[in-house]
């Protein structure tokens, strides 16, 4: 059948079905592999699927691939596993609990568990980044939120200095509760611009300083300096932009931060000019500046 020709080069028999080299259809996306590969792992789906003597059973697209109703982008990861099981992702992979649920879709169970370590350390790293602060919490979320509050009270504990920040030489058990994730800082200001270019900008005290992430790592880096009136009551494993420093000085900010071992990884600011004067022309800009940190 013409259907059979296009689905590879080589032309399949009774005996074997399937062609050497297999076009599939993945959610829209062509993939081109070698059966050996799709039949590497025993039990898994595409070995049951590749591995029938039925070709007709398998669904088709209108070119004759077969066809795959899953999501065509995070199948390469699936397909690289099936080429050598093992598993290489991009550095800060923010799709990895939708590969696990593709693996476990793909009865790939020895790549579910390599997926699964990772999802418990790094959740901060979600699937929504435009929804950080999901209000479903999952079946054990008790328990995770007892884990995690005792983690973010270990290291003030062991440290005993101001905001909770570990200092040297407390031990590897205050290394072991440093949880990768985001932190992100916030301000806005104001300064007044004169018509002369050349005049001096006068700039304005920064009146308050934001504080956007999860909730166990906001209080691990700035403990009691971090004033949490407008939000009282978060979990831990929760995330909040509502939080914010009782203290004025951005430099302070940075040392706690790059004390507890983030750095810098983004940083944006915008100018809006809200206020002309008419006798003088003097024009007042207001500005918003955020800055991205991240520990691995």
């Amino acid at each position: 059948m013409a259907l059979a020709d296009n689905a590879g080069c080589a032309k399949p028999s009774e005996d074997f079905p399937f062609p050497e080299i297999i076009e599939l259809n993945v959610g829209g996306q062509v993939y081109i592999t070698r059966h050996p590969t799709l039949v590497s792992v025993p039990g898994s789906l595409l070995w049951e699927m590749f591995t029938q003597k039925n070709v007709r059973s398998l669904a088709r697209d209108s070119k004759g691939r077969f066809f795959v109703d899953r999501d065509g982008f995070l199948f390469r990861y699936i397909l690289d596993y099936m080429r050598d099981q093992q598993l290489v992702l991009p550095d800060h992979f923010p799709e990895r609990s939708r590969l696990q649920r593709e693996a476990e879709y793909f009865m790939l169970p020895e790549l579910v568990k390599m997926l699964a370590p990772k999802l418990s350390k790094q959740n901060s790293l979600g699937d929504d980044p435009c929804q950080s602060d999901p209000e479903e919490l999952s079946p054990n979320a008790d328990a995770t939120r007892n884990l995690t509050s005792a983690s973010a009270m270990l290291p003030s504990a062991v440290a005993g200095g101001p905001g909770g920040a570990v200092t040297a030489g407390v031990g590897a058990a205050s290394t072991d509760v440093r949880r990768a994730g985001f932190i992100t800082i916030g301000y806005r200001g104001s300064y007044t611009l004169g018509r002369d270019s050349q005049t001096d900008a006068k700039f304005r005290r920064v009146a308050r300083i934001m504080v956007c992430g999860k909730t166990s790592l906001a209080k691990e880096v700035f403990g009691d300096t971090l004033n949490e009136s407008r939000d009282p009551d978060r979990p831990p494993e929760r995330y909040t932009s509502r939080y914010y420093l009782k203290f004025t000085f951005l430099e302070q900010a940075f040392d706690k931060l790059a004390d507890a071992g983030f750095h810098m990884v983004a940083c944006n600011s915008t100018g809006t000019c809200a206020f002309a004067h008419d006798q003088t022309d003097d024009r007042i800009w207001t500005s918003y500046t955020e800055y991205v940190f991240y520990r691995e």
